[in-house]
């Protein structure tokens, strides 16, 4: 824990994970501004356009869907940064548009700090929280008091460019244990086998994970309320393949089939446990 105080935050992007951070920040009395893109006026210390929060942050975090609405955001907010300000961003992007951000803000003389993040609703909920975050020490040393008030875990990958990959690698490997979910109980529901005694089995399996515990519900109970939609899983796979480094990823192709097929039955806004209503999975 560090003995450094926050600092005060604006948040930028109110979805399910960003409304969750910002009430949190706002109990601490730390936040100073938020702003989405469809408007939350009723939301605590909303501001109509994004350059108001970053004029009244000494950190504006931004947590939106994709590069392109990171681009945008930063589009705004760059005349408003300077050197006694730092960016936190925290959306799931590549190493490419990172490694851009980084140029356009550290061009203003502020700093940057790639933080992805892991923990979907219910752990932001709880700041359970673990960011992956990728910058220089004495930058991730400064921010971390801020990070802490919501977040459980804290983690310096290394450069901005490797917390990217490591987030999408993880997304990866979520998204695969979300496939072997699906088709290890279409096994057993097609052999007759009860799910309690299924779910029974697993909890023994050394294959039982965070994943299994928290997707396996939703499953059984039919609700696909979204804890991570499709979409975004979606979107990240997208980005993960665009990696060079993933061009020869097999897994990774057939995940992006998967997503996709569930995004173009309309699913793209419910959770990726989703993936379970696929053809072949049930």
């Amino acid at each position: 824990m560090s003995t450094n105080s926050p600092s005060t935050v604006g948040i930028l992007g109110l979805g399910i994970i960003g409304k969750i951070w910002a009430q949190h920040y706002h109990a601490a009395g730390i936040l100073t501004g938020t702003w989405n893109r469809t408007a939350k006026p009723d939301f605590p210390h909303w501001q109509d356009d994004p350059a108001a929060v970053a004029r009244t942050a000494d950190i504006t975090q931004i947590v939106v869907a994709d590069p392109a609405a990171v681009g945008s955001v930063l589009e705004r907010i760059l005349p408003e940064l300077g050197p006694n300000k730092i960016v936190v961003q925290s959306s799931t992007i590549d190493p490419a548009s990172s490694e851009a951000f980084r140029e356009q803000v550290s061009a203003t003389g502020a700093r940057y700090l790639e933080a992805p993040f892991t923990g979907s609703k219910p752990a932001a909920e709880a700041k359970q929280t673990v960011f992956y975050l990728g910058g220089e020490a004495e930058l991730v040393a400064e921010v971390a008091p801020t990070l802490e008030v919501i977040s459980a875990h804290r983690r310096h990958i290394g450069d901005h460019r490797q917390a990217c990959a490591l987030k999408l690698a993880m997304n990866l490997n979520i998204s695969a244990q979300m496939q072997g979910l699906t088709e290890a109980l279409a096994i057993s529901r097609r052999a007759g086998i009860d799910d309690d005694v299924f779910a029974g089995a697993l909890e023994l399996n050394i294959s039982n994970s965070g994943v299994v515990k928290l997707k396996l519900p939703q499953i059984r109970q039919e609700d696909y309320a979204p804890l991570f939609s499709v979409k975004h899983m979606h979107k990240d796979m997208r980005l993960a393949a665009g990696m060079d480094i993933a061009a020869d990823l097999r897994l990774l192709d057939l995940l992006r089939d998967r997503l996709r097929e569930a995004e173009h039955r309309g699913w793209g806004d419910e959770d990726f446990a989703a993936l379970f209503k696929l053809p072949n999975s049930n």
